[in-house]
């Protein structure tokens, strides 16, 4: 059985270079699926070629079970966008913007008002609703985003980079919108350069690079993958000689150190906090606060890729 999304062997080439490299993809419904990777992995060209903004040379789409194409304006009904630029017109008021929008998906006037409405109530933009966006805040503009993608209540919804740039506020405002769209039927596809993101809101996490999936499970299932076990953390002076001998120590992954903060991603073992400070010791560097961490997805993401995911 076919997932809400079914993508199979994509190819996608721009002038000889390949973007998308035979990408592969399910996502089953009811899911929050993260999809992850460097800048120019090949994440918005994946979600372009699934909604058809852009030709591709082979492979299959398939969304709710059916052959997505170009003209497949069924299928697209269901679906809705929250692009990472926000696109909304400075002439409308909030609620026009909503339900010009709307209108390219629901034509009675009468639906629409409920839903325009009620996606005005969803994102918290009561008090703003005959606002003009000039008048809004960063976090405010995203919501109304939000709304302007969402106000056709679409049973699939792609959400690219909806915080960048916004408020604490609005960044939890936005997640909590997220999850309570997932649990009221909506599948949602969402990418993000913030991990802890990622970690709080995704069902299942794909990482990709170079037009390639990488790796693709849940968030524990990912960190079971790679070596990392634990990271180390000591606040300390730390001699650059030091540094060199931690760093060759056997266990260790990798070791950095900055702002009189010591960390180390070590392989899973018994004795790694100890074979620390002893190299500590042996350079007469005396230790501060110490304390352990779990891997992150952060650690799991730089392991598969080696790049941080701002690269």
């Amino acid at each position: 059985m076919d997932g809400i999304v079914s993508v199979k062997n994509l190819v996608k080439r721009y002038d000889g270079v390949v973007a998308l490299d035979h990408f592969s993809l399910e996502i089953a419904p009811g899911e929050i699926f993260g999809l992850l990777g460097p800048n120019g992995s090949g994440k918005t060209t994946a979600i372009n070629c699934i909604l058809q903004l852009l030709t591709y040379d082979k492979g299959e789409i398939r969304l709710f079970g059916q052959p997505m194409t170009q003209t497949s304006y069924d299928l697209k009904r269901r679906i809705g966008v929250v692009p990472q630029n926000v696109a909304v017109f400075e002439e409308l008021t909030v609620a026009e913007n909503i339900d010009y929008f709307c209108g390219l998906y629901v034509p009675n006037k009468a639906e629409r008002r409920e839903m325009v409405k009620d996606a005005i109530s969803f994102v918290g933009l009561e008090d703003y609703a005959r606002a003009r966006p000039k008048k809004l805040s960063g976090g405010l503009l995203r919501r109304l985003n939000i709304a302007c993608g969402i106000a056709h209540r679409p049973q699939l919804v792609f959400f690219d980079e909806p915080t960048v740039a916004v408020d604490p506020q609005s960044r939890a405002s936005i997640l909590e919108g997220i999850k309570r769209m997932n649990a009221e039927g909506s599948t949602i596809v969402y990418t993000s350069h913030y991990m802890e993101e990622v970690e709080e809101i995704c069902t299942r996490i794909m990482i990709m690079d170079k037009g390639r999936t990488l790796a693709c499970g849940t968030n524990e299932e990912l960190k079971a993958i790679v070596a990392a076990g634990e990271k180390i953390v000591i606040e300390a002076d730390v001699s650059e000689a030091a540094l060199l001998r931690i760093q060759a120590l056997p266990h260790a992954i990798r070791a950095a150190y900055g702002d009189g903060r010591l960390e180390v991603t070590c392989e899973n073992g018994e004795h790694n906090v100890a074979d620390v400070l002893g190299e500590l010791s042996k350079a007469r560097i005396a230790p501060g606060r110490i304390w352990a961490e779990p891997p992150t997805l952060n650690d799991v993401f730089l392991e598969i890729t080696g790049r941080e995911l701002r690269d």
